[in-house]
């Protein structure tokens, strides 16, 4: 039982050490920032957009 918690222990600290996933999270940012980049620009298009149909439509009615 002692030596599987001292198993454990050491591997617990080579996880919190460790810089594997670093990589990771920095594209994970990186994507979820151009994702709010993307989503705001399309939210202007289409603000944009919807202004040009309506005065499309007013200039025909």
């Amino acid at each position: 039982m002692r030596t599987t918690l001292q198993n454990m222990y050491v591997r617990f600290q080579g996880l919190k050490n460790g810089e594997e996933g670093q990589d990771l999270v920095e594209y994970a940012l990186l994507v979820a920032l151009i994702a709010l980049v993307c989503i705001s620009g399309v939210n202007n298009v289409a603000s944009a957009v919807n202004s040009v149909f309506n005065s499309i439509s007013s200039s025909l009615a």
